[in-house]
């Protein structure tokens, strides 16, 4: 199987991108390499966001909060997929991917607007992060190298609304 460069998109770049990131390069290392960046990045990871990566035995060397321009330079990776994190119904911005990869919107509530008591905050950042590896998982089981541009988007669209 081909080698695939994927880039989770939101706005803050603070806590369901960064997620996705650790999930994905995880549970796709063989194949896919995976990124995270944010159309306005907050500077900082949500150690709620870490707490939910760590508890999954999952690496978080390395995760930073930083701005898409970054991948859009000279000498950044190419990237195959970009998938956007933010949840439109909240009336968030999602940010737009210039190019050619295939693009796929998986909006996710914001786990970091939630308030309330800590264990409000947890139990969102545990449901996001469990949506996010469900449709990372889901991705990863497709038949990505026998399908062609169409088939491939509309499934991975399909993903976004489980």
């Amino acid at each position: 199987m081909p080698h695939y460069n994927v880039l989770f998109l939101c706005t803050g770049n603070s806590a369901r991108s960064i997620m996705a990131e650790a999930i994905m390069n995880w549970k796709g290392r063989e194949n896919f390499v995976a990124y995270s960046a944010g159309s306005h990045p907050t500077g900082a990871v949500r150690e709620e966001a870490l707490r939910q990566i760590e508890s999954a035995n999952l690496n978080t060397a390395g995760l930073r909060s930083k701005s898409w321009g970054e991948f859009a330079k000279p000498g950044a990776p190419v990237i195959n997929f970009v998938f956007t994190v933010c949840d439109s119904a909240a009336n968030e911005v999602c940010p737009v991917w210039p190019g050619q990869p295939l693009t796929a919107h998986w909006g996710v509530p914001d786990p970091a607007a939630i308030t309330g008591t800590p264990q409000d905050v947890d139990r969102a950042f545990s449901q996001a992060f469990s949506t996010l590896e469900r449709r990372i998982t889901l991705m990863l089981s497709l038949p990505l190298a026998s399908l062609d541009a169409m088939a491939l988007k509309s499934k991975l669209d399909d993903i976004g609304k489980n």
